[in-house]
């Protein structure tokens, strides 16, 4: 356990719970268990001695709690600020002044140049009294930082990917304005095809963007309807058919009987579109899509026939190997460029939203097969 006390023998603070009543494991009072703790937390004593340096302060500063117990507080956690000054000289926690009640969280360097977050609380046994605890946390950096590179390579690639259409959506536009005399219909209509596409575009990735907001603060709703998965399916294959694809390039398979599916049927479009767009685009040969009654667990009990499975299947090459745990992350494109690569990141988010699963792996045909399952449920007031 990586707590300790270094309290003089029979000394017991004021305001401090009988040792007895404590929780086991924290002989600081502390009232839980400071390992359980996510972030670090170090506390010092009234003279400035370590007597809890927790579970995870000892992995973001890479020092053992039993070294750091019984140590000053200065020496056990040598902070700088970014400017090199040390940290607990230049706040003076015991001996400034009486009234701070302690200091924000703000980025310090550990030994070795490693930041951290660090924010700090007096504990004091009447307001302007001495200080009888200093409670300091920690938090490591890199989670912070990894959110940060993920918005900056959003905010470039949507720009990215908004200057393309709205370039070309001025261009034609101002083109017309000034010379539309000049222009026959067909060429007035191709224009405005174009405008009309790229106005499209440009509609798909805002709503993109909306649901990876949604998807990232929890916040996508799922409207359930009754959905029938196979008639869903086939839309989608005659919309390719209808655009010039062969139909006999797509197999479907519907096993019978299926369960009632009750699901957002927006959003499972938008989950067959991506999928079905995938196989076309990237793969080869014979898309199939296979639409199944599969067992589940439900609450720990064997379901049968609780949940439908679609897997969607080329005969392409496929994904390698050691791509495939990032298909489903942002921005994952594969070996062929184009697009936001954020369609499959979306469709994990709608399929979990809907209590589901998604997995990727390679189809029977050596192409790539996507398969996801979706629970049987119905809203709560069918329920």
């Amino acid at each position: 356990m990586s707590v300790g006390t270094s309290s003089a023998p029979g000394a017991q603070d004021a305001g401090s719970p009988p040792a007895a009543s404590r929780p086991p494991g924290d002989p600081a009072g502390l009232g839980i268990d400071p390992d359980h703790l996510p972030d670090g937390l170090v506390v010092a004593d009234e003279q400035g001695h370590v007597i809890c340096f927790n579970a995870a302060a000892e992995r973001i500063t890479a020092v053992r709690a039993r070294d750091a117990l019984g140590q000053r507080l200065e020496k056990a956690l040598p902070l700088e600020d970014l400017e090199g000054r040390r940290w607990w000289q230049l706040t003076d926690p015991y001996g400034g002044l009486a009234i701070r009640v302690g200091q924000p969280e703000r980025n310090l360097l550990l030994p070795g140049g490693r930041e951290v977050l660090v924010s700090a609380r007096y504990v004091r046994t009447r307001p302007t009294g001495p200080l009888r605890r200093l409670v300091v946390t920690l938090r490591d950096t890199e989670a912070r930082r990894r959110t940060e590179r993920s918005h900056a390579e959003l905010i470039a690639t949507v720009a990215h990917e908004l200057r393309s259409p709205l370039t070309s959506v001025k261009g034609f536009t101002a083109t017309l304005l000034a010379k539309w005399e000049r222009f026959t219909d067909d060429q007035k209509r191709l224009m405005l095809e174009t405008v009309d596409a790229d106005a499209d575009r440009v509609t798909r990735l805002i709503a993109e963007l909306l649901d990876i907001s949604r998807i990232d603060s929890g916040r996508l709703e799922v409207r359930r309807q009754p959905v029938d998965i196979g008639a869903a399916v086939g839309r989608h294959i005659q919309a390719y058919v209808a655009a010039g694809q062969p139909a006999d390039r797509f197999l479907l398979r519907v096993q019978q009987p299926l369960p009632d599916l009750w699901a957002d049927p927006d959003k499972i479009d938008q989950v067959l579109s991506n999928l079905l767009e995938n196989a076309v685009r990237h793969g080869e040969g014979t898309v199939t899509i296979d639409v199944t009654a599969t067992a589940s667990l439900r609450e720990g009990e064997y379901a049968e026939n609780a949940a439908t499975s679609v897997t969607v299947s080329d005969e392409g090459p496929g994904i390698p190997e050691e791509s495939m745990n990032r298909v489903f992350t942002r921005f994952w494109r594969g070996s062929k460029r184009g697009g936001t690569g954020l369609g499959l990141y979306i469709v994990k988010g709608i399929v979990e939203a809907h209590g589901g699963t998604i997995t990727v792996g390679r189809a029977p045909g050596a192409g790539a097969e996507f398969r996801f399952t979706l629970p049987v449920a119905a809203p709560a007031y069918l329920a």
